[in-house]
């Protein structure tokens, strides 16, 4: 008997395209229908920043009364107080020679005699800006911050690392003060430690304490099994096996945490000069209010050389120990260290004593009237391409995004955004960026973190474009990857703040120079993450597809770009969080918005419900952000589903 084929009708597909684009259409529609209502317009008088200027009120009316003040936090200021007075007196008491000499001397015991003499050279470039003495007072607040972070940030770490379950608890706490603004950290601190030297220190330790636990954590984390039940199988105590296996073999890695910790805190000193506290801050808040960057270059010239000089002697220290805690390079080496380092710094002592007290006047360069040439020289030569940048951007891209954002009803945008979230993470990362967006509305900052946000949008687009040709260079080109990797570890290593100043060289104060201070700030671990992405595409698949006639082009946008998809979400992520960091910092050369608000706080005491309110505005926002695209590399991505 035969059988026929019955043939069914396929039924008809509808493209993919057609369900995002119809809920686009949707969304367009409610937007021309309700444009202009429920818009939530920004009030300076708003109830919650009443309510928050009258609970700081009645907190400084009580300070001198309440037990919680009394018995902890006058004693908690006093005693950071006191170990802030004790490093500035050590090291102003030091004198300029000794300094020097000193810290020459860590450097050449650290990592050899070329550190030692990047240590001298370095120090000596704060007195040749002519910045010594505030260059000392940032170097006290750093190390008062790093001292703190590491008393409380190493134990925290070693019993991360040998309980999971602690680990789990920590991580969404750390991950919410990693991914919180440098602004965020300001306002509670007014509010409990009032302001100057110990505000400053404890905001600059709880900004810089997550690296010291994570690094701690993961270094102890990652011992050998085999040497921990090795010890245990002898017979040692968990304490034994603490001190004799688990310390030792993590040290190395432990002072990376070290190193982390310390260029954190070089990162907010200065933004904590925003609260009084002491140092090159102050010079540079100088120059930002007065748009005057002959006066801001000098301290910020010295921050990078500090931040480098650091940065290098405690590498060279990571590098030059192994796992046994041992110099590498033989006992004769190590002594020869040792005594040049002991001869350098005495010898610096000595010239305390000898040389004058004070850093020469005639040693100092002069730099504030030729800077201030060379930037009108470059604002004359450049203004029609900086202003035709800057125009195009802002009336192409930045007003149109803003006068949507501040123009649509608040339900349509955060309907728009849980859609978004649920789409790229799924239904919690959508109901966490609801929620935020929510709560911002009832802070009463509804408008200006829209205004915000549409900055952060154009910023994060221009780094990721960035990000992709720099990155996607560097990994087919090993000669440009050269070239390029030295850039970025100098540009990973400076503090956020230099990063205002060319941006304001060349543009002036407007939001366009936050957003363009914002993408130089965040490219570097953009493009560092899409070339490891690039690069981490098997060779076979690259071959079999070149094998398959594919053209460069073709290669790239069908099999590296698809399979460094994860990378690339993660740079997407990184440069998120970044830019709102540096864009809210923008406030300082005409970024406006929420980072005006929390700078208004802080300056005048009758805004400063408003200042603290913006901050956890800016908090609020970096969750939702980081929530939507932290979720978004778990997506199964096409080519997973078509396996």
């Amino acid at each position: 008997m035969s059988t026929a084929a019955v043939s069914t009708p396929s039924r008809p597909h509808l493209p993919r395209w057609a369900a995002p684009a119809g809920v686009a259409v949707l969304f367009a529609v409610a937007y021309l229908a309700f444009r202009g209502t429920a818009t939530l317009p920004h009030d300076d008088e708003a109830a919650p920043f009443v309510a928050i200027t009258e609970l700081r009120e009645r907190v400084d009316a009580n300070k001198n009364s309440s037990p919680l003040f009394l018995y902890f936090v006058n004693y908690v200021r006093l005693l950071v107080g006191s170990i802030y007075v004790a490093f500035a007196g050590a090291l102003h008491g030091l004198g300029w020679p000794g300094l020097i000499g000193l810290m020459g001397a860590v450097g050449w015991a650290a990592g050899g005699w070329r550190v030692g003499l990047l240590g001298v050279a370095g120090f000596a470039g704060f007195g040749m800006l002519g910045v010594w003495e505030s260059s000392v007072d940032t170097l006290a607040l750093v190390g008062t911050a790093v001292l703190l972070s590491l008393l409380a940030g190493l134990p925290l770490g070693v019993w991360a690392g040998r309980s999971p379950r602690l680990r789990r608890a920590l991580n969404p706490v750390l991950d919410v003060m990693q991914i919180m603004p440098t602004f965020a950290y300001l306002a509670p601190m007014v509010l409990f430690f009032q302001i100057g030297a110990p505000a400053g220190a404890i905001a600059t330790m709880i900004y810089a304490i997550p690296p010291a636990i994570r690094i701690t954590a993961l270094a102890i984390d990652q011992v050998s099994p085999t040497a921990v039940e090795a010890s245990a199988s002898l017979g040692a105590t968990g304490w034994q096996t603490l001190r004799k296996v688990h310390l030792p073999l993590a040290r190395s890695t432990m002072t990376l945490a070290v190193n982390q910790t310390i260029m954190m805190a070089l990162s907010m000193v200065v933004i904590a000069n925003l609260i009084s506290a002491p140092g090159l801050g102050s010079d540079i808040i100088r120059g930002l209010s007065r748009q005057n960057v002959g006066i801001m270059l000098p301290a910020g010239l010295a921050i990078v050389v500090m931040a480098v000089v650091l940065d290098r002697t405690t590498m060279a220290a990571a590098r030059g120990r192994g796992g046994d805690g041992r110099l590498p390079s033989g006992r004769g080496l190590g002594r020869a260290r040792v005594a040049g380092a002991t001869v350098l710094a005495a010898a610096g002592v000595g010239l305390t004593y000898v040389l004058p007290a004070q850093w020469p006047a005639g040693w100092v360069l002069p730099m504030a009237g030729p800077v201030n040439d060379a930037v009108r020289w470059a604002e004359t030569t450049w203004y029609d391409v900086t202003e035709s940048v800057k125009n195009v951007t802002s009336e192409i891209v930045l007003n149109p995004l803003q006068g949507l954002l501040t123009s649509a009803p608040w339900w349509l945008v955060a309907a728009a955004v849980a859609l978004v979230a649920w789409w790229a993470s799924g239904l919690r990362p959508a109901l966490t960026a609801l929620g935020c967006l929510l709560a911002i509305a009832l802070l009463g900052l509804w408008e200006h973190s829209m205004v915000t946000l549409s900055m952060v949008v154009v910023a994060v687009l221009a780094v990721l474009g960035v990000g992709l040709v720099l990155g996607v260079a560097a990994a087919r080109s090993p000669r440009f990857s050269a070239v390029q990797r030295p850039l970025l570890d100098a540009a990973q290593t400076l503090p956020s703040f230099v990063y205002l100043l060319p941006a304001l060289a060349l543009f002036g104060p407007t939001k366009f120079t936050a957003i363009f201070a914002s993408v130089i700030y965040a490219a570097p671990p953009v493009v560092r993450l899409v070339e490891e992405g690039i690069r981490g595409v098997p060779p076979t698949v690259v071959e079999a597809a070149l094998s398959a006639g594919s053209t460069p082009g073709q290669l790239l946008r069908k099999v590296q770009l698809p399979m460094a998809r994860e990378s690339i979400l993660l740079a997407a992520n990184q440069g998120i969080v970044l830019t709102l960091a540096m864009v809210v910092l923008g406030a300082l050369v005409g970024g406006g918005a929420l980072g005006y608000d929390v700078v208004s706080g802080f300056s005048q005491r009758t805004d400063f419900g408003m200042g603290f309110a913006a901050g956890v505005a800016i908090v609020l926002l970096g969750i939702m952000l980081d929530r939507i695209t932290q979720g978004a590399d778990r997506r199964p991505s096409p080519h997973r589903r078509m396996s």
